[in-house]
């Protein structure tokens, strides 16, 4: 499931932590599978799965930091 970074930074911070929580599980679930020894249903969407977590963190991040800018000027 991928997602742009365009999406990802108009939703509110509420989303993106209900999105990055929803992301997370699903890469449990498949990291489980994967340990039990069977094919997950989309290999390769581990690592777009990996990827958006990465975005989300990345930009939620950069919302703090310009947040902190603001503050502090």
């Amino acid at each position: 499931m991928k997602i742009k970074n365009k999406d990802i930074r108009k939703m509110s911070t509420q989303e993106q932590n209900n999105k990055l929580l929803e992301l997370k599980k699903d890469l449990i679930k498949i990291n489980a599978q994967i340990a039990a020894g069977t094919v997950p249903e989309n290999p390769g969407n581990v690592k777009n799965v990996k990827k958006t977590v990465a975005r989300i963190i990345t930009i939620m991040a950069e919302t703090k930091m310009e947040e902190k800018k603001k503050t502090n000027a």
